[in-house]
């Protein structure tokens, strides 16, 4: 399954998640993180750091990616908007409330919007 991440914030900021993302034991187990960039618009140099992109096997447990999420938005001062996108299934943390951490845990728990139920 595939999980994108962005953050509402500059290219900092969503390395600083990449990094907390990479240190937590559960998540480095079951996935794969990588860094992706947009591409340039004309004129530009290079690309922005756009969205970490997550990776994940069959051990991956929503609920630990979820907390570590809110975790590391709980330590910003500039309190990041957080959009997790799996598939169609968009889910975004702006206040990390035990209903809101609830509510992205059900949707990656569950089948992605485009994706066909196993049968």
């Amino acid at each position: 399954m595939r999980v994108d991440v962005r953050v509402s914030a500059e290219d900092d900021e969503l390395r600083s998640l990449h990094q907390w993302l990479r240190t937590d034991a559960d998540i480095r187990r079951s996935s794969s993180l990588s860094l992706q960039e947009q591409r340039p618009a004309p004129g530009q140099m290079g690309g922005l750091l756009d969205v970490i992109q997550l990776v994940t096997d069959n051990g991956w447990s929503a609920a630990s990616f979820v907390v570590a999420l809110a975790a590391w938005k709980r330590t910003r001062p500039q309190d990041p908007r957080i959009e997790i996108r799996r598939g169609d299934t968009v889910i975004v943390l702006t206040q990390c409330s035990e209903d809101e951490i609830n509510r992205a845990i059900q949707a990656l728990e569950g089948p992605a919007a485009d994706e066909a139920p196993e049968t």
